[in-house]
Protein backbone atom coordinates (compact mmCIF):
# COMPACT_ATOMS: atom_id res chain seq x y z
CA UNK A 1 0.00 0.00 0.00
CA UNK A 2 1.16 3.67 -1.02
CA UNK A 3 1.33 6.41 1.34
CA UNK A 4 -1.34 9.45 1.84
CA UNK A 5 -0.01 12.60 3.12
CA UNK A 6 -2.65 14.76 4.32
CA UNK A 7 -1.90 18.60 4.27
CA UNK A 8 -3.27 21.49 6.15
CA UNK A 9 -3.12 24.49 3.68
CA UNK A 10 -2.31 27.83 4.30
CA UNK A 11 0.87 28.45 5.96
CA UNK A 12 4.21 30.09 4.67
CA UNK A 13 6.82 27.88 3.95
CA UNK A 14 9.46 29.56 5.74
CA UNK A 15 13.22 28.29 6.87
CA UNK A 16 16.42 26.33 4.69
CA UNK A 17 16.21 23.59 2.55
CA UNK A 18 19.62 21.64 1.40
CA UNK A 19 20.03 20.94 -2.40
CA UNK A 20 22.85 17.99 -3.50
CA UNK A 21 23.49 16.60 -6.93
CA UNK A 22 21.26 17.11 -9.91
CA UNK A 23 19.05 14.13 -10.67
CA UNK A 24 19.24 14.60 -14.32
CA UNK A 25 23.37 14.44 -13.79
CA UNK A 26 24.07 11.86 -11.16
CA UNK A 27 22.32 8.93 -12.54
CA UNK A 28 23.94 9.48 -15.93
CA UNK A 29 27.62 10.08 -14.26
CA UNK A 30 27.15 6.56 -12.67
CA UNK A 31 26.53 5.22 -16.19
CA UNK A 32 29.77 6.89 -17.82
CA UNK A 33 31.60 4.79 -14.59
CA UNK A 34 31.09 1.64 -16.57
CA UNK A 35 33.10 3.25 -19.62
CA UNK A 36 36.71 2.89 -17.36
CA UNK A 37 39.28 0.97 -16.57
CA UNK A 38 39.33 2.40 -12.83
CA UNK A 39 37.81 3.03 -9.86
CA UNK A 40 35.37 6.64 -10.35
CA UNK A 41 34.45 9.03 -7.24
CA UNK A 42 30.95 10.60 -7.29
CA UNK A 43 30.20 13.20 -4.38
CA UNK A 44 27.22 15.53 -4.01
CA UNK A 45 25.11 12.37 -4.52
CA UNK A 46 21.40 13.10 -3.32
CA UNK A 47 19.14 10.27 -1.99
CA UNK A 48 16.33 9.62 -4.72
CA UNK A 49 15.17 6.34 -6.37
CA UNK A 50 17.11 7.55 -9.69
CA UNK A 51 19.89 6.48 -7.82
CA UNK A 52 19.16 3.53 -6.43
CA UNK A 53 17.82 2.43 -9.64
CA UNK A 54 20.84 2.64 -11.54
CA UNK A 55 23.40 1.84 -8.32
CA UNK A 56 21.23 -1.47 -8.80
CA UNK A 57 21.46 -2.25 -12.40
CA UNK A 58 25.45 -1.59 -11.99
CA UNK A 59 25.95 -3.88 -9.17
CA UNK A 60 24.08 -6.49 -11.28
CA UNK A 61 26.27 -5.85 -13.93
CA UNK A 62 29.09 -7.06 -11.77
CA UNK A 63 30.13 -3.11 -10.87
CA UNK A 64 31.41 -2.77 -7.11
CA UNK A 65 29.31 0.60 -5.68
CA UNK A 66 29.99 1.53 -2.95
CA UNK A 67 28.69 4.47 -0.30
CA UNK A 68 30.19 6.75 2.38
CA UNK A 69 27.56 6.61 4.98
CA UNK A 70 27.96 9.76 6.34
CA UNK A 71 28.37 12.15 3.15
CA UNK A 72 26.95 9.27 0.58
CA UNK A 73 29.27 9.85 -1.69
CA UNK A 74 30.20 7.21 -4.28
CA UNK A 75 32.91 4.72 -5.03
CA UNK A 76 32.33 3.05 -8.55
CA UNK A 77 34.29 -0.24 -9.28
CA UNK A 78 33.25 -1.53 -13.24
CA UNK A 79 37.22 -3.26 -13.77
CA UNK A 80 35.11 -7.06 -13.38
CA UNK A 81 31.42 -6.09 -15.58
CA UNK A 82 29.60 -8.88 -17.14
CA UNK A 83 25.83 -9.89 -18.76
CA UNK A 84 23.35 -9.57 -15.77
CA UNK A 85 19.76 -11.90 -16.74
CA UNK A 86 17.50 -10.07 -18.76
CA UNK A 87 14.80 -10.90 -15.47
CA UNK A 88 16.79 -9.24 -12.86
CA UNK A 89 17.71 -6.05 -15.38
CA UNK A 90 13.15 -5.74 -15.86
CA UNK A 91 13.01 -6.42 -11.45
CA UNK A 92 15.26 -3.70 -11.08
CA UNK A 93 14.94 -0.80 -13.71
CA UNK A 94 10.69 -0.92 -12.73
CA UNK A 95 9.51 1.60 -15.55
CA UNK A 96 12.64 3.53 -15.29
CA UNK A 97 14.30 4.61 -18.60
CA UNK A 98 17.53 5.03 -17.03
CA UNK A 99 18.65 1.48 -19.06
CA UNK A 100 18.61 2.80 -22.62
CA UNK A 101 21.67 4.90 -21.53
CA UNK A 102 23.55 2.04 -20.09
CA UNK A 103 23.62 0.43 -23.96
CA UNK A 104 26.66 2.05 -25.18
CA UNK A 105 28.99 1.18 -22.20
CA UNK A 106 27.59 -2.04 -21.72
CA UNK A 107 28.26 -2.94 -25.49
CA UNK A 108 31.70 -1.51 -25.17
CA UNK A 109 33.09 -3.71 -22.39
CA UNK A 110 30.86 -6.87 -22.84
CA UNK A 111 29.62 -6.63 -26.39
CA UNK A 112 26.03 -6.60 -25.48
CA UNK A 113 23.04 -4.90 -23.41
CA UNK A 114 19.12 -5.43 -22.93
CA UNK A 115 16.35 -2.79 -22.49
CA UNK A 116 13.48 -3.93 -21.03
CA UNK A 117 10.29 -2.44 -21.74
CA UNK A 118 10.67 1.06 -20.80
CA UNK A 119 8.23 3.53 -18.53
CA UNK A 120 8.92 6.84 -16.89
CA UNK A 121 6.57 10.37 -16.49
CA UNK A 122 3.58 10.62 -18.70
CA UNK A 123 4.18 13.78 -19.86
CA UNK A 124 4.55 12.77 -23.24
CA UNK A 125 5.77 10.44 -26.33
CA UNK A 126 9.46 10.21 -25.44
CA UNK A 127 10.36 7.59 -27.91
CA UNK A 128 13.21 5.68 -27.93
CA UNK A 129 13.60 5.38 -31.35
CA UNK A 130 15.58 8.74 -31.39
CA UNK A 131 18.48 6.16 -29.04
CA UNK A 132 17.68 3.05 -30.84
CA UNK A 133 18.91 5.68 -34.20
CA UNK A 134 21.68 6.38 -32.71
CA UNK A 135 22.92 2.99 -31.90
CA UNK A 136 22.42 1.66 -35.35
CA UNK A 137 24.61 4.71 -36.47
CA UNK A 138 27.54 3.35 -34.35
CA UNK A 139 26.91 -0.17 -35.93
CA UNK A 140 25.00 -1.93 -33.10
CA UNK A 141 22.68 -4.33 -34.34
CA UNK A 142 18.64 -4.13 -32.57
CA UNK A 143 17.15 -7.00 -32.00
CA UNK A 144 13.66 -6.88 -30.70
CA UNK A 145 12.42 -9.43 -28.39
CA UNK A 146 9.39 -10.30 -26.18
CA UNK A 147 10.18 -8.87 -23.37
CA UNK A 148 12.24 -5.85 -24.17
CA UNK A 149 15.18 -5.30 -26.69
CA UNK A 150 18.53 -6.75 -27.26
CA UNK A 151 21.19 -4.63 -28.17
CA UNK A 152 24.71 -6.59 -29.81
CA UNK A 153 27.94 -4.91 -31.72
CA UNK A 154 29.27 -8.26 -33.22
CA UNK A 155 31.73 -5.91 -35.29
CA UNK A 156 32.17 -3.00 -32.90
CA UNK A 157 31.09 0.08 -32.38
CA UNK A 158 32.71 3.11 -34.97
CA UNK A 159 31.85 6.93 -35.43
CA UNK A 160 29.41 8.34 -36.81
CA UNK A 161 27.85 11.58 -38.30
CA UNK A 162 24.15 12.31 -36.83
CA UNK A 163 21.91 15.34 -36.49
CA UNK A 164 19.29 15.26 -34.22
CA UNK A 165 15.72 16.07 -35.65
CA UNK A 166 15.57 18.05 -31.71
CA UNK A 167 18.06 18.28 -29.03
CA UNK A 168 17.18 15.60 -27.09
CA UNK A 169 19.05 15.20 -23.62
CA UNK A 170 18.90 11.88 -23.71
CA UNK A 171 19.94 11.28 -26.72
CA UNK A 172 23.29 13.56 -26.51
CA UNK A 173 23.66 11.72 -23.79
CA UNK A 174 23.50 8.58 -25.52
CA UNK A 175 25.73 9.53 -28.47
CA UNK A 176 27.96 10.89 -25.86
CA UNK A 177 28.23 7.83 -23.57
CA UNK A 178 28.83 5.37 -27.28
CA UNK A 179 31.24 7.95 -29.23
CA UNK A 180 34.04 8.00 -26.38
CA UNK A 181 35.15 4.82 -26.98
CA UNK A 182 33.81 4.19 -30.48
CA UNK A 183 36.38 4.38 -33.34
CA UNK A 184 37.19 7.24 -35.02
CA UNK A 185 35.31 10.36 -35.05
CA UNK A 186 31.66 11.09 -34.05
CA UNK A 187 29.97 14.77 -35.08
CA UNK A 188 26.69 15.18 -33.49
CA UNK A 189 24.49 18.34 -34.40
CA UNK A 190 22.02 19.97 -33.10
CA UNK A 191 22.77 18.77 -30.23
CA UNK A 192 21.58 19.08 -26.57
CA UNK A 193 23.79 21.80 -24.10
CA UNK A 194 22.08 21.87 -20.81
CA UNK A 195 24.38 22.30 -17.83
CA UNK A 196 23.47 18.27 -17.19
CA UNK A 197 25.24 17.65 -20.55
CA UNK A 198 28.30 19.83 -20.10
CA UNK A 199 29.21 18.51 -16.67
CA UNK A 200 28.52 14.47 -18.34
CA UNK A 201 31.49 15.82 -20.66
CA UNK A 202 33.57 17.41 -17.76
CA UNK A 203 33.62 13.53 -15.93
CA UNK A 204 34.03 12.30 -19.52
CA UNK A 205 37.03 14.32 -19.95
CA UNK A 206 38.35 13.42 -16.54
CA UNK A 207 38.47 9.78 -17.56
CA UNK A 208 40.25 10.51 -20.85
CA UNK A 209 37.82 11.34 -23.78
CA UNK A 210 38.33 13.84 -26.43
CA UNK A 211 34.95 16.32 -27.07
CA UNK A 212 34.65 19.43 -28.18
CA UNK A 213 31.93 21.58 -27.98
CA UNK A 214 30.66 24.21 -30.59
CA UNK A 215 28.79 27.50 -30.46
CA UNK A 216 26.47 26.24 -33.02
CA UNK A 217 25.08 22.90 -31.04
CA UNK A 218 27.76 20.60 -32.43
CA UNK A 219 29.72 18.51 -30.39
CA UNK A 220 32.71 16.37 -32.17
CA UNK A 221 34.06 13.52 -30.23
CA UNK A 222 36.96 11.75 -31.04
CA UNK A 223 37.09 8.09 -29.97
CA UNK A 224 39.77 7.00 -27.83
CA UNK A 225 40.36 2.84 -27.02
CA UNK A 226 40.65 3.41 -22.90
CA UNK A 227 39.43 5.36 -20.80
CA UNK A 228 40.29 5.76 -16.65
CA UNK A 229 38.52 7.16 -14.27
CA UNK A 230 36.54 10.49 -12.59
CA UNK A 231 36.88 12.28 -9.53
CA UNK A 232 33.89 14.76 -9.82
CA UNK A 233 31.39 16.70 -7.80
CA UNK A 234 27.69 16.79 -9.41
CA UNK A 235 26.46 19.77 -10.25
CA UNK A 236 23.53 21.11 -7.59
CA UNK A 237 19.73 19.85 -8.90
CA UNK A 238 18.67 23.58 -10.81
CA UNK A 239 14.98 21.66 -11.05
CA UNK A 240 14.42 21.30 -6.95
CA UNK A 241 16.23 24.91 -6.49
CA UNK A 242 13.40 26.26 -8.92
CA UNK A 243 11.04 24.16 -7.20
CA UNK A 244 11.38 25.56 -3.65
CA UNK A 245 11.48 29.07 -4.88
CA UNK A 246 8.34 28.46 -6.20
CA UNK A 247 7.32 27.14 -3.08
CA UNK A 248 8.05 30.19 -1.18
CA UNK A 249 6.70 32.14 -3.75
CA UNK A 250 2.69 30.60 -3.82
CA UNK A 251 2.66 30.24 0.01
CA UNK A 252 4.14 33.66 0.70
CA UNK A 253 7.35 32.15 2.03
CA UNK A 254 10.71 32.95 2.63
CA UNK A 255 13.29 29.80 1.47
CA UNK A 256 16.70 29.84 1.88
CA UNK A 257 17.96 27.10 -0.86
CA UNK A 258 22.06 25.96 0.20
CA UNK A 259 22.92 24.71 -2.50
CA UNK A 260 21.25 26.37 -5.46
CA UNK A 261 23.89 27.92 -8.01
CA UNK A 262 22.41 31.18 -9.89
CA UNK A 263 25.00 30.36 -12.91
CA UNK A 264 22.32 27.66 -13.99
CA UNK A 265 19.16 29.12 -13.39
CA UNK A 266 19.40 32.45 -15.49
CA UNK A 267 15.75 32.33 -17.23
CA UNK A 268 14.51 31.21 -14.10
CA UNK A 269 15.49 33.95 -11.87
CA UNK A 270 14.27 36.35 -14.52
CA UNK A 271 11.13 35.12 -14.57
CA UNK A 272 10.98 34.98 -10.75
CA UNK A 273 11.41 38.49 -10.25
CA UNK A 274 9.12 40.03 -12.90
CA UNK A 275 5.79 37.93 -11.37
CA UNK A 276 7.09 39.66 -7.94
CA UNK A 277 9.36 37.16 -6.45
CA UNK A 278 12.59 38.26 -4.84
CA UNK A 279 15.89 36.45 -3.99
CA UNK A 280 19.58 37.50 -2.71
CA UNK A 281 22.51 34.92 -3.76
CA UNK A 282 25.04 33.96 -1.84
CA UNK A 283 28.44 31.80 -1.75
CA UNK A 284 26.80 28.71 -0.40
CA UNK A 285 22.99 29.33 -1.94
CA UNK A 286 20.32 31.59 -2.54
CA UNK A 287 17.21 33.00 -0.83
CA UNK A 288 14.14 33.38 -1.99
CA UNK A 289 10.79 34.82 -0.85
CA UNK A 290 7.35 36.75 -2.10
CA UNK A 291 8.49 40.29 -2.77
CA UNK A 292 4.84 41.46 -0.83
CA UNK A 293 3.23 43.19 -3.67
CA UNK A 294 0.62 41.52 -6.50
CA UNK A 295 1.93 38.59 -7.93
CA UNK A 296 2.25 40.39 -11.54
CA UNK A 297 0.71 38.11 -15.12
CA UNK A 298 3.14 37.21 -17.82
CA UNK A 299 3.66 35.54 -20.86
CA UNK A 300 5.87 32.07 -20.68
CA UNK A 301 7.56 29.82 -23.22
CA UNK A 302 9.34 26.51 -22.24
CA UNK A 303 12.47 25.96 -24.62
CA UNK A 304 15.65 23.69 -24.50
CA UNK A 305 18.70 25.06 -22.77
CA UNK A 306 19.39 28.31 -22.23
CA UNK A 307 15.18 29.09 -22.37
CA UNK A 308 13.30 28.68 -19.56
CA UNK A 309 13.28 24.87 -18.87
CA UNK A 310 10.42 22.59 -18.88
CA UNK A 311 10.72 21.16 -15.43
CA UNK A 312 10.49 24.82 -14.45
CA UNK A 313 6.92 25.79 -16.01
CA UNK A 314 5.01 23.16 -14.16
CA UNK A 315 5.39 24.66 -10.38
CA UNK A 316 5.10 28.37 -12.17
CA UNK A 317 1.92 27.65 -13.40
CA UNK A 318 0.67 27.35 -9.41
CA UNK A 319 2.47 30.73 -8.92
CA UNK A 320 0.85 32.38 -11.79
CA UNK A 321 -2.70 31.16 -9.93
CA UNK A 322 -1.92 34.01 -7.80
CA UNK A 323 -0.76 36.68 -10.07
CA UNK A 324 -4.05 39.39 -10.43
CA UNK A 325 -4.33 39.19 -14.74
CA UNK A 326 -4.21 37.03 -17.55
CA UNK A 327 -1.16 35.00 -17.71
CA UNK A 328 0.03 32.63 -21.22
CA UNK A 329 2.53 29.77 -21.01
CA UNK A 330 3.50 27.79 -24.51
CA UNK A 331 4.73 24.59 -23.60
CA UNK A 332 7.08 23.59 -26.37
CA UNK A 333 9.37 20.27 -25.45
CA UNK A 334 6.77 17.79 -23.87
CA UNK A 335 3.20 17.72 -25.82
CA UNK A 336 1.45 16.42 -22.66
CA UNK A 337 2.80 18.23 -19.88
CA UNK A 338 -0.47 20.01 -18.50
CA UNK A 339 -2.28 17.09 -18.04
CA UNK A 340 -1.45 18.37 -14.09
CA UNK A 341 -3.59 21.08 -14.09
CA UNK A 342 -6.93 19.28 -13.80
CA UNK A 343 -6.25 19.47 -10.30
CA UNK A 344 -5.35 23.13 -9.92
CA UNK A 345 -8.65 23.29 -11.97
CA UNK A 346 -10.39 21.53 -9.00
CA UNK A 347 -8.91 23.69 -6.26
CA UNK A 348 -10.13 26.72 -7.91
CA UNK A 349 -7.82 27.98 -10.39
CA UNK A 350 -8.67 28.99 -13.95
CA UNK A 351 -6.32 27.20 -16.56
CA UNK A 352 -7.77 27.35 -19.83
CA UNK A 353 -5.96 24.47 -22.29
CA UNK A 354 -5.45 25.57 -26.27
CA UNK A 355 -3.96 23.14 -28.96
CA UNK A 356 -2.87 25.97 -30.56
CA UNK A 357 0.72 27.92 -30.12
CA UNK A 358 0.21 30.55 -28.03
CA UNK A 359 3.81 32.04 -28.19
CA UNK A 360 6.12 34.15 -29.92
CA UNK A 361 6.98 31.69 -32.62
CA UNK A 362 5.12 27.86 -33.92
CA UNK A 363 6.64 24.69 -32.75
CA UNK A 364 6.04 21.57 -33.41
CA UNK A 365 3.43 20.61 -31.40
CA UNK A 366 1.13 23.18 -33.03
CA UNK A 367 -0.45 21.30 -35.77
CA UNK A 368 -0.24 17.71 -33.70
CA UNK A 369 -3.42 17.82 -31.67
CA UNK A 370 -2.28 18.47 -27.94
CA UNK A 371 -3.15 20.69 -25.39
CA UNK A 372 0.30 22.92 -25.23
CA UNK A 373 -0.76 26.47 -24.68
CA UNK A 374 -2.47 27.39 -21.19
CA UNK A 375 -4.38 30.59 -20.44
CA UNK A 376 -4.40 30.92 -16.98
CA UNK A 377 -6.47 33.98 -14.89
CA UNK A 378 -5.93 34.76 -11.27
CA UNK A 379 -5.75 35.54 -8.80
CA UNK A 380 -7.25 32.35 -7.52
CA UNK A 381 -8.87 31.00 -4.26
CA UNK A 382 -7.33 27.68 -3.96
CA UNK A 383 -9.08 25.17 -1.87
CA UNK A 384 -7.72 21.91 -0.81
CA UNK A 385 -9.20 18.50 -2.75
CA UNK A 386 -8.24 15.52 -3.06
CA UNK A 387 -4.67 14.81 -5.66
CA UNK A 388 -3.47 11.42 -7.09
CA UNK A 389 0.37 12.20 -8.38
CA UNK A 390 0.41 12.16 -12.16
CA UNK A 391 4.09 12.89 -12.68
CA UNK A 392 7.55 14.14 -11.00
CA UNK A 393 7.01 17.88 -12.00
CA UNK A 394 3.62 17.94 -11.83
CA UNK A 395 3.79 16.23 -8.31
CA UNK A 396 5.54 18.88 -6.86
CA UNK A 397 3.47 20.93 -8.12
CA UNK A 398 0.30 20.14 -6.35
CA UNK A 399 2.12 19.80 -3.26
CA UNK A 400 2.93 23.42 -3.37
CA UNK A 401 -0.99 24.23 -4.51
CA UNK A 402 -2.23 22.39 -2.01
CA UNK A 403 0.08 24.18 1.09
CA UNK A 404 -1.00 27.18 -0.24
CA UNK A 405 -4.42 26.69 -0.62
CA UNK A 406 -7.12 26.75 2.73
CA UNK A 407 -8.22 23.81 3.88
CA UNK A 408 -7.16 20.36 3.75
CA UNK A 409 -5.86 18.19 0.68
CA UNK A 410 -5.46 14.27 0.40
CA UNK A 411 -2.50 13.45 -1.86
CA UNK A 412 -1.90 10.38 -3.13
CA UNK A 413 0.76 8.54 -5.10
CA UNK A 414 3.91 10.68 -3.43
CA UNK A 415 6.34 7.92 -4.29
CA UNK A 416 6.51 9.37 -7.92
CA UNK A 417 8.02 12.26 -6.14
CA UNK A 418 10.91 10.66 -4.78
CA UNK A 419 12.75 10.00 -7.92
CA UNK A 420 13.74 13.09 -7.83
CA UNK A 421 13.72 15.05 -4.79
CA UNK A 422 15.17 14.01 -1.72
CA UNK A 423 13.78 14.05 1.37
CA UNK A 424 11.20 16.34 0.62
CA UNK A 425 8.50 14.78 3.17
CA UNK A 426 11.22 15.91 5.74
CA UNK A 427 12.00 19.37 3.94
CA UNK A 428 8.38 20.33 3.68
CA UNK A 429 8.08 19.74 7.56
CA UNK A 430 11.22 21.34 8.49
CA UNK A 431 9.92 24.66 6.38
CA UNK A 432 7.12 24.75 8.62
CA UNK A 433 4.21 22.51 6.54
CA UNK A 434 1.18 20.96 8.40
CA UNK A 435 1.11 17.43 7.60
CA UNK A 436 0.40 14.54 7.90
CA UNK A 437 1.66 10.33 7.01
CA UNK A 438 -1.12 7.73 6.52
CA UNK A 439 0.38 4.40 5.13
CA UNK A 440 -1.35 0.43 5.82
CA UNK A 441 -3.75 1.94 7.87
CA UNK A 442 -2.07 4.02 10.19
CA UNK A 443 -1.69 7.63 10.71
CA UNK A 444 1.36 9.62 12.28
CA UNK A 445 0.94 13.47 12.91
CA UNK A 446 4.71 14.75 11.79
CA UNK A 447 6.37 17.28 13.70
CA UNK A 448 8.17 19.91 12.24
CA UNK A 449 11.83 19.47 12.29
CA UNK A 450 14.49 21.53 13.25
CA UNK A 451 16.93 21.24 9.88
CA UNK A 452 15.99 20.16 6.31
CA UNK A 453 17.90 17.36 4.59
CA UNK A 454 21.44 19.25 6.08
Amino acid sequence: MGKLLTIQGGKPLEGIVRVRGAKNLVPKAMVASLLGSEVSELRNVPEIKDVEIVRNLLQIHGVKVDADPVTGDLSLDPRNTYSAEHSEIDAYAGDSRIPILLCGPLMHKIGEAFIPDLGGCRIGDRPINYHLEVLRNFGAVVDKQPHGIRISAPKGLSGAKLELPYPSVGATEQVLLTAVLAEGITELRNAAVEPEIHDLIAILQQMGAMITVYTDRTIRIEGVTRLGRFRHRAIPDRNESASWASAALVTRGDIYVKGAAQRDLTSFLNIYRKIGGEFEVDEEGIRFWHGGGQLQPLVLETDVHPGFMTDWQQPMVVALTQAHGVSIVHETVYENRFGFTDALKRMGASIQLHRECLGSSPCRFGQRNFLHSAVISGPSELKGVDINIPDLRGGFSHLIAALAATGTSTVTGIEIIARGYEHFIEKIEALGADIQIEQSGSVSARQPAVAAGG
